[in-house]
């Protein structure tokens, strides 16, 4: 028989069985398309060496005028702006407290009897002046705890230094880290963040630096008291980054029996966000289960969503918000240095908005826009209102004959999800339609009209803007919007959305890869709470793929020349570099692979008998010495049976030059009514495209 050509179709297809896919791809993962044949994924390393805290869900580049770039990132904790490879903390101050109005209580007591059991539980004789929680040292072994109850520790578990040691002799040194703040009607929240300055020393180790720093707050014990952990004394950098967690404790001793002087200011940053979508009423929603028992909370509302921020440049300057929470304003003059201040701060303002769910700058007329904002001399936040400055001046909100201040109300849907601006107009997502919004001038300024109905979106970060194209991501379609809405036919839908944690909806994020043609969507399967799988649409080609991935926001080329992607691991990465995963040091291998359906001979009647493979297979751009691969041809008889036999062989490159020069063929002995075809790469440096491979088969009867 004559070789016969593998032929198949360019991308992915789940939406059939393998058995029907013919002549298609069934799996894959970190492979693309391009010119209709698969290639493996760019690799991706660190863009710094810096972290930051929290998980990031919100990106946003610009340039100033003197040419500084600018990457503003939103995470659940803090603002950050990255410049030159460092994270400077812009994060607004909620709240900053008079001279002597935060006070200090150190558990320094030493208490007899102690006793542990495994990590589950330590029996005291006395728990005198030690909080609900907090972190204690028993002689060398430094161990933290949730609650006390009859003389126990409960909630036990290891500290810093790591020991195993089961149990502890009685009578042994028990002493604190955990400090009690005392701050009347302080309206923290459990990971918020504060500073303390000119307070005095406790009269022992807990010293004057100690206290005058920043720290994150463990635990709220009621409305006017909280716990941290007292640390040793840390520069600025090293508490704005992950580093920042990961301190050593100061424990208290006896003599640390004051209250810190009657000077000590405490400097409340915004409160903090959630790292997770909590929806519904009662216990464990909202800001409920953040505190301790019997701690306040507010169950009026319906569920406190996940923190995520909208940003925009206002010239070089910049303008954030956090969902649902106030409009924020950092001046580039101020530098890096200075925090972002409330946007009614800044000179003259009049009617500034105290809370909306999403801000842009209208790049056309330079009016800033607050969507799902609150009325006008109200603080009272309405879902569909749309409220805008007077043209060129951003603290200026208040309708005059004289400016061009205003307010749209949108007539579907319950609230505001997503915005997204495009060359010609502003495209507005509520939970069930899509408007357009576009400047008009004056006296109406905007206007808007509704694109259409019945459609929905994913998350406030599922929509993309590419060529004047948005694309996004609804609750069981995908769409693409170029003056009209279409659903986009997609072969992967089943195998997205039945593998989705639809309660996670708001962490999907969309992103573009404009080298490529490529949109990325980023999305929790059904086993996790964050994002572990990508789904990607080739807008040339009209192909899908999808994979497995952790990232939680990214940013195409622009400023920077590659992707810069934000991971679960608190780390930048710039991607489409290499073929390695960077986020160690060496780099790893990823492993890629790609396997066809099922291919038969006529009808599927008689079986086949294959005893050749001719591959064609480039290692174009690899650093590898000797880069290979692995081609498997599988067999079996019927569509539901098992593969009977499998022949893997590795495909090798056997010079460097020229890059064309492979194994030249692979002998083979498999029967079969189909088989299929998979390609895996696990080695470092290896990139690989594959082309038309060729097999030669011939006829073995129908028994």
């Amino acid at each position: 028989m004559p070789l016969t050509k593998l032929q198949f179709k360019p991308g992915i297809n789940r939406e059939t069985t393998s058995y029907s896919n013919e002549g298609g791809w069934f799996d894959m993962d970190k492979v693309r398309f391009r010119f209709g044949f698969p290639e493996k994924i760019g690799g991706w390393i660190r863009n710094s060496n810096n972290s930051f805290l929290g998980t990031c869900r919100a990106l946003h580049p610009w340039v100033a005028l003197d040419g500084t770039q600018y990457v503003g990132v939103g995470t659940h904790l803090k603002y950050y702006i990255l410049e030159g490879g460092g994270f400077y903390d812009i994060t607004p101050i909620r709240q900053t407290t008079s001279a002597g109005d935060v006070t200090f209580t150190a558990g320094a007591d030493t208490l007899d009897g102690a006793v542990a059991v495994a990590d589950e539980s330590i029996t005291l004789t006395s728990v005198t002046d030690f909080p609900v929680a907090g972190l204690i040292k028993i002689g060398s072994e430094e161990i933290t705890y949730a609650a006390i109850a009859s003389n126990t520790l409960t909630g036990c578990a290891r500290g810093q230094n790591g020991t195993t040691a089961a149990t502890h002799l009685d009578n042994a040194a028990v002493t604190c880290a955990t400090i009690t703040v005392t701050d009347e009607d302080h309206s923290a929240l459990d990971n918020d963040f504060v500073t303390y300055t000119d307070a005095a020393t406790l009269g022992g180790v807990i010293t004057a630096g100690v206290l005058n720093q920043e720290y994150q707050i463990t635990t709220i014990v009621d409305d006017d008291n909280y716990l941290i952990n007292a640390r040793t004394i840390e520069s600025v950098a090293s508490i704005t980054t992950t580093d920042g967690l990961n301190v050593t404790p100061v424990f208290a001793n006896a003599s640390d029996s004051g209250a810190g002087g009657s000077a000590c200011v405490g400097t409340y940053q915004l409160n903090t966000g959630l790292d997770t979508t909590i929806t519904g009423n009662g216990w464990n929603a909202g800001s409920w289960s953040r505190g301790t028992w019997n701690s306040s909370t507010d169950l009026s509302v319906d569920g406190q969503t996940l923190r995520i921020w909208s940003h925009d440049n206002f010239g070089e300057d910049l303008i954030i918000n956090p969902r649902d929470e106030g409009v924020f304003y950092w001046d580039k003059t101020n530098g890096t240095g200075v925090r972002a201040v409330a946007l009614s701060s800044l000179s003259d303002p009049a009617d500034t908005p105290t809370s909306a769910k999403v801000v842009l700058v209208s790049d056309k007329d330079r009016h800033v826009i607050a969507f799902g904002c609150n009325t006008q001399g109200s603080t009272t936040q309405d879902p569909l209102l749309v409220r805008f400055s007077s043209q060129g001046a951003p603290s200026n909100w208040a309708p005059q004959a004289t400016n061009t201040a205003g307010d749209l109300t949108i007539g579907s849907g319950s609230q505001i999800i997503a915005v997204i601006e495009t060359k010609q107009q502003i495209l507005v997502f509520t939970d069930v339609s899509l408007h357009a919004m576009q400047f008009l001038g004056p006296p109406f300024t905007f206007g808007i009209n509704v694109v259409s109905e019945n459609i929905t979106i994913a998350s406030p970060l599922a929509a993309i803007n590419v060529e004047d194209t948005v694309y996004w991501m609804g609750r069981n379609e995908f769409y693409a919007y170029a003056g009209q809405v279409q659903r986009l036919p997609c072969t992967v839908r089943d195998y997205v959305f039945n593998d989705i944690n639809e309660s996670q909806f708001e962490k999907i994020t969309a992103g573009s890869n404009t080298a490529f043609g490529e949109i990325w969507w980023f999305y929790p399967s059904s086993t996790s709470s964050e994002n572990d799988r990508y789904v990607t649409y080739n807008y040339m080609e009209n192909v899908w793929a999808y994979g497995t991935m952790a990232r939680t926001a990214w940013l195409d080329r622009g400023i920077t020349s590659l992707p810069l992607v934000a991971s679960t691991d608190h780390y930048m990465y710039s991607h489409e570099t290499g073929f390695d995963d960077g986020s160690t040091v060496p780099s790893t291998a990823i492993t890629s692979f790609i396997q066809s359906s099922q291919i038969d001979m006529g009808d599927g009647d008689e079986f086949i008998f294959m005893n050749r493979m001719i591959p064609d297979l480039t290692f174009r751009n690899s650093t590898a010495d000797f880069p290979s691969a692995t081609m498997t041809l599988s067999a079996r008889n019927y569509p539901g049976g098992l593969y009977l036999q499998s022949q893997s062989k590795a495909v090798t490159r056997t010079s460097t030059t020229p890059i064309e020069q492979w194994t030249e063929q692979v002998n083979l002995r498999l029967r079969g009514r189909a088989f299929a075809l998979k390609l895996e790469t696990t080695g470092v440096g290896v990139g690989w495209r594959l082309g038309t491979p060729r097999v030669d088969i011939r006829s073995d009867g129908r028994r």
